[in-house]
């Protein structure tokens, strides 16, 4: 799953000409073998564990759609589990969607594995009609909600309720009974008590092999009065709220893509969904020390292009959009959208070119790429002709079609990763 989402991402994000000719030779080769196959990203999914011996479970999935031109979803419901109480909806505006249940057959005419080889005809799909046609270089962001009832997965046992089940989705919590404490688990994660009180176990699985999760947990008189309140007398670290800010639920992203080192710059781009109500514009501070051309901006959801502002200095206190500790060196770029409604969100995608010499360079004959990462997913696409030789921080490594040399980094910890490459010529 992991080597597919970053080759889709690649085909449809990768700069460099050479990249559009692969891109424009594999449309070639699939024009007469069947619809596009289906693609997607940005999966989450949250599991609300329901009253114990029910066996059943809410799910609440976000899912993009990224196939150019698409006008519908397909959502795989599990084998041995009863789904009811479905809904889906349009996460940018809010607003549900149409859907309907379909068998395989549908789904593969739709693009399900890419409309090839054998359909398992016992399998049943969710299918979703989505607000608008996906555009090319944008996404389709969908949101469904559904209860399964499966007692294999979710059940009572020596006094504890156990949730046992095989997690394909990369991003994932699973949110206990209220009055719950969670006993044990099988995969590191986060542990945060939510508002009402319920306890949240959140993890991102970073291999390419689904998560075998087994959660333990019994009922506690400690959590079951619900979340503490609030005591604005009460000295707490002040970085508290940041650090139990749930990261699996975080889509922020990066790619870098690197241009010759001698000329310290690099292209990126980056996605960000802004969820505050009326929020219309997006700040992106430039990190001292870097400089910052070619800025330019699209929404996700429709591909419409941006307007853009580099404001620098004082400017930036008189345009009133949030910034602090504003020096005369100071330098921002502020993208501008339509105000989120009420129960929507908009998802960003911004580029830009930015060199940085000290942190990007090339000394004796050796390519050096020194930066911190804050985000929970970065990518790092090294220039051509180049092999890599250093990663201080693991990374999943792969070839694109052009013979560049991609590294994607997962950190799954609410803080950041300081991550040195070095590359040689090859």
């Amino acid at each position: 799953m992991f080597g597919a989402r970053v080759k889709a991402l690649f085909l449809v994000l990768c700069l460099a000409p050479s990249c559009v000719e692969v891109l424009q030779a594999q449309r070639g080769a699939g024009a007469t073998s069947g619809p596009p196959r289906q693609t997607q990203s940005d999966d989450y999914t949250r599991y609300e564990l329901l009253a114990p011996g029910t066996g059943k479970f809410r799910i609440l999935y976000e899912v993009t759609a990224t196939t150019p031109g698409a006008t519908q979803f397909f959502n795989a419901i599990r084998q041995g589990s009863v789904a009811s109480d479905e809904s889906v909806w349009d996460r940018m505006t809010g607003k549900a969607l149409k859907f309907d249940e379909v068998g395989a057959e549908v789904a593969r005419a739709g693009g399900v594995g890419s409309g090839r080889g054998a359909v398992d005809t016992l399998q049943k799909y969710i299918r979703v009609y989505l607000a608008r046609t996906v555009p090319e270089e944008g996404e389709g962001r969908v949101l469904i909600d559904k209860t399964y009832y499966d007692p294999k997965s979710y059940f009572e046992e020596n006094g504890q309720i156990v949730f046992n089940r095989s997690l394909g989705i990369v991003r994932n919590a699973v949110v206990l009974p209220l009055g719950y404490e969670m006993v044990s688990s099988n995969y590191p994660a986060q542990v945060l008590q939510e508002a009402d009180g319920r306890i949240a176990i959140a993890f991102w699985n970073n291999t390419p092999a689904a998560a075998p999760v087994l959660l333990r947990a019994r009922k506690s008189a400690a959590v079951a009065g619900g979340a503490p309140a609030a005591n604005a007398n009460a000295k707490e670290p002040a970085d508290r709220a940041g650090r139990l800010d749930e990261r699996a639920h975080q889509n922020r992203e990066i790619v870098y893509f690197l241009q010759q080192p001698e000329t310290h710059a690099f292209d990126l781009y980056h996605d960000y969904t802004e969820l505050r109500e009326g929020v219309s514009y997006y700040v992106n501070e430039v990190r001292a020390g870097s400089t910052v051309s070619n800025p330019r901006a699209r929404v996700l959801d429709t591909g419409e292009e941006l307007k853009h502002e580099v404001i620098k200095g004082e400017a930036i206190t008189k345009a009133n959009v949030g910034v602090r500790n504003v020096t005369p060196a100071s330098e921002i770029v502020v993208f501008r959208f339509a105000p989120v409604p009420k129960g929507g969100s908009t998802r960003l995608r911004m580029y830009e070119t930015y060199t940085d010499t000290a942190r990007y360079k090339v000394l004796n004959g050796e390519l050096i790429w020194n930066r911190a990462f804050g985000r929970p997913t970065n990518a790092v696409v090294l220039p051509a002709g180049w092999a890599l030789t250093n990663s201080s921080i693991p990374a999943a490594v792969t070839e694109l079609p052009d013979g560049r040399t991609r590294l994607d980094f997962i950190n799954s910890r609410p803080d950041e990763v300081n991550v040195l490459i070095t590359a040689r010529k090859k």
